[in-house]
């Protein structure tokens, strides 16, 4: 049981004010809303950005229908404060508990959903919506994300999730009273893990097709390990594809905005749960095929806070004051390729906790900002095991390639590949991500880089200072205090597992 270290009283009249800012700002019909997000999807895996393996047809039809984005980048590379930034338009260092991983969501954060059910949406999701948190214990009775339509279950390979989200969907839709625009949250449990070892082979994939990250040692395990992967985000975009057909047969595909993406990279090592770029850089397709053209290319740099002002405004709104991303209408109907906005030249990432991986749960508090030629990252405990402590290094996702990477450590503790994975991390990180998005080549200590790496470090210390980010301010241990919402290693101990705020961090 949690112990609750304030009350929630001040919410109703916050969200009152906040949602009188969110007043409709244009006549006439008003589109549905379609958020489709799947569950650890790095931005290389879909056909629409080349990979000759995994057959995404439904995400590449809103891509050729719309926009693909090439330069999305996720607010946090963990679930639960990737999908807060989604659902509020703030980063996760503005949303305190919401904005780490299993805490507690508080009903004080204003949420796109609710504004677009006031406003006289019908709204609704499938899967998994914000989370995982104690939503309930911050005063929700429901998901963040919307009211839950999860009646059906369906027949489906071994280790896939049966839920069966497109009839769900079709169940949403046959309750939407007559006339009303519809919002729904498609929330796919899939790719995360687990897998059912073998079963990208067992679908007819080729080893010899793979294309293997540069982090990664070329092996079969490692190659079928991705197309396991492959199969799971085939079964998210199998159901998005069922869903876009019962739209365009309800005749409302043109009227529908239709956003794709995931939450956080592939649940690999090096890459979910890290600020590198196979964890950060996510797909996105936008598309409104009755209102912006279709068949383009965005390179914009896209923040993950960009989403909800731009549903809203999609919608007629006008976002709350409080959301720090900028809608992305006028590059949808910009009819324009290539860099629209040029403004839109960064975005910032980071994290604090993710799994239970350290004793007390202590987090490991990471920035990061993201350019078109650079990637800096600072980590505000370089003392702490990145992956958590050895030998276990539980804030990597259980996984063939965990299990290669780990035999490879304990045969020589300086194997190359184990140490890019396990070992400690410098203060600062600098990449060039145009050259080396595999991010291997650390250029923080290089002479020749030393101009860049001061001007990125000052202005992301510049912006998470506006955003009142408690790292920047004196106050980051407060990231250390917050409970979990459900106890996961008991031989790890300290206040978090039990539930309790630790008093030593407030």
């Amino acid at each position: 049981m949690f112990t609750r270290r304030r009350d929630f009283l001040g919410f109703t009249g916050m969200a009152a004010a906040l949602a009188a800012g969110a007043c409709s700002r244009a006549p006439g019909k008003r589109p549905n809303i379609l958020f489709a997000i799947s569950d650890d999807q790095t931005w290389l895996h879909a056909g629409a950005y080349g990979d000759p393996v995994v057959k995404t047809p439904a995400f590449d039809r809103v891509a050729q229908s719309g926009v693909r984005f090439t330069q999305a980048i996720c607010s946090s590379p963990g679930c639960a404060p990737s999908r807060a930034a989604i659902l509020t338009g703030r980063h996760p260092w503005q949303l305190e508990e919401a904005g780490t991983h299993a805490s507690i969501f508080s009903r004080k954060h204003v949420v796109y959903p609710d504004l677009l059910a006031e406003a006289g949406y019908h709204v609704g999701l499938t899967g998994k919506g914000a989370g995982p948190a104690n939503f309930e214990a911050g005063g929700w009775d429901r998901n963040p994300a919307g009211p839950a339509y999860q009646q059906r279950k369906a027949e489906t390979p071994p280790g896939i999730n049966n839920n069966d989200y497109a009839a769900n969907f079709g169940d949403f839709l046959a309750k939407r009273p007559e006339g009303q625009p519809f919002a729904f949250w498609y929330g796919c449990h899939e790719p995360h893990r687990a897998y059912h070892p073998g079963i990208g082979l067992k679908s007819g994939k080729r080893l010899e097709d793979v294309i293997v990250p540069p982090f990664y040692p070329d092996t079969e395990e490692i190659r079928s390990d991705i197309l396991d992967y492959y199969v799971e985000i085939e079964h998210f975009d199998a159901h998005l594809g069922r869903i876009l057909n019962q739209i365009e047969q309800a005749g409302e595909l043109d009227n529908t905005l239709i956003v794709a993406t995931s939450d956080n990279g592939m649940p690999f090592p090096r890459a979910k749960a890290t600020m590198f770029e196979y964890g950060i850089h996510l797909p996105l397709a936008i598309a409104c095929p009755g209102r912006f053209r279709g068949g383009r290319v965005v390179e914009d740099l896209v923040s993950f806070t960009d989403y909800a002002p731009t549903i809203l405004e999609a919608a007629g709104l006008t976002p709350p004051a409080n959301m720090v991303g900028r809608s992305l209408i006028s590059v949808l109907e910009s009819n324009r390729q290539g860099r629209v906005e040029p403004a839109r030249n960064h975005a910032l990432s980071g994290r604090e906790r993710h799994s239970h991986s350290r004793f007390d749960n202590l987090g490991y508090p990471a920035r990061a900002l993201r350019n078109h030629e650079y990637l800096y990252i600072r980590n505000f405990a370089p003392d702490r095991w990145p992956a958590g402590d050895p030998p276990e290094y539980h804030d990597i996702d259980a996984a063939p390639a965990k299990t290669l990477l780990m035999d490879l450590e304990k045969k020589d503790p300086s194997d190359r590949w184990a140490q890019m994975t396990f070992a400690k991390q410098p203060p600062e990180l600098l990449y060039d991500i145009r050259n080396d998005p595999g991010c291997l080549t650390n250029l923080a200590e290089s002479a020749e880089h030393a101009a860049v790496k001061k001007q990125l470090s000052a202005q992301l210390e510049a912006e998470l200072t506006a955003h009142g980010d408690p790292r920047m301010l004196g106050k980051g241990d407060i990231w250390e205090s917050y409970p979990r919402h459900s106890p996961m290693r008991p031989q790890l101990g300290g206040f978090a597992e039990r539930g309790e705020y630790n008093p030593k961090y407030q």
